[in-house]
């Protein structure tokens, strides 16, 4: 037994690869509003859906233990509200609180 072998293994790699397009439902929608599905246990957040929506997703982002994806069809609700996402919307809220300029005064 290796020295560093604790008596289980994770899995090395993720089922899935940034460019994978799979058809998911979505199980269920997480505190920020982004939907969760699972692909092989492997959790997926994918903005803009609803709880039931089943949709094709291109993944966009994997980490060790959770993928990201959007939205490239599916009964989604629609591209305006994949647009309106979390995310996004967090990246307009950010960008509202840079710095302003302060030569204006």
């Amino acid at each position: 037994m290796d020295r560093y072998d604790r008596g289980f293994r994770r899995q090395s790699t993720a089922p899935i690869k940034v460019g994978d397009v799979v058809e998911v439902t979505i199980e269920a929608v997480g505190e920020k509003g982004d939907g969760l599905a699972k692909i092989s246990g492997f959790v997926l957040f994918v903005p803009g859906v609803k709880q039931g929506d089943k949709v094709s997703v291109k993944v966009t982002r994997v980490l060790r233990s959770v993928g990201f994806a959007e939205v490239v069809s599916g009964d989604a609700t629609s591209k305006k509200a994949a647009d309106t996402s979390d995310e996004e919307g967090y990246t307009e809220t950010e960008a509202a609180e840079e710095p302003r300029d302060s030569e204006d005064f």
